[in-house]
């Protein structure tokens, strides 16, 4: 009876770990390069990149229309939104708390969103990221 108490005191305290470690990268903004499929780059979020990350989810103007969105090469920016954002277009309507931002080798950057049934939703807009990009101090 001991030894299965403490078994799952244990388990109990390695799954608080790992919530706690969630948490943490929840915060975090991530630069992956498509090709490398790997994170190149982590920086915490805070409240000017919500502000840029805002500015282009507002700035949304239209669907990607591809077969395959996810280029072969380029970069994604995955960047958590605190607190989450009332998204409201025709295509969608559901409070995000992340946003995907793909940015192709050779044609211009787009975002993905999820519903909360999970759904990807590709969004294009028309609003330049130079603005986020010196926020995050990412270079591409």
């Amino acid at each position: 009876m001991v030894r299965k108490t403490l078994i799952l005191f244990v388990f109990a305290l390695i799954q608080s770990n790992l919530s706690i470690v969630n948490a943490q990268n929840d915060n975090l903004v991530e630069l992956l390069d498509i090709e490398k499929d790997e994170v190149i780059n982590t920086t915490p979020t805070n409240s000017n990149v919500q502000v840029e990350t805002e500015k282009v989810i507002k700035e949304i103007d239209g669907i990607v229309k591809k077969f395959k969105p996810i280029p072969n090469k380029g970069y994604m920016i995955k960047i958590p939104l605190e607190p989450s954002y009332q998204l409201k277009n025709k295509w969608i309507s559901d409070l995000i708390d992340e946003v995907i931002i793909i940015i192709p080798e050779d044609e211009a950057p787009y975002l993905i969103t999820f519903d909360d049934e999970n759904n990807p939703y590709f969004f294009t807009f028309k609003i330049k990221i130079a603005a986020l990009l010196n926020t995050l101090d990412f270079s591409l």
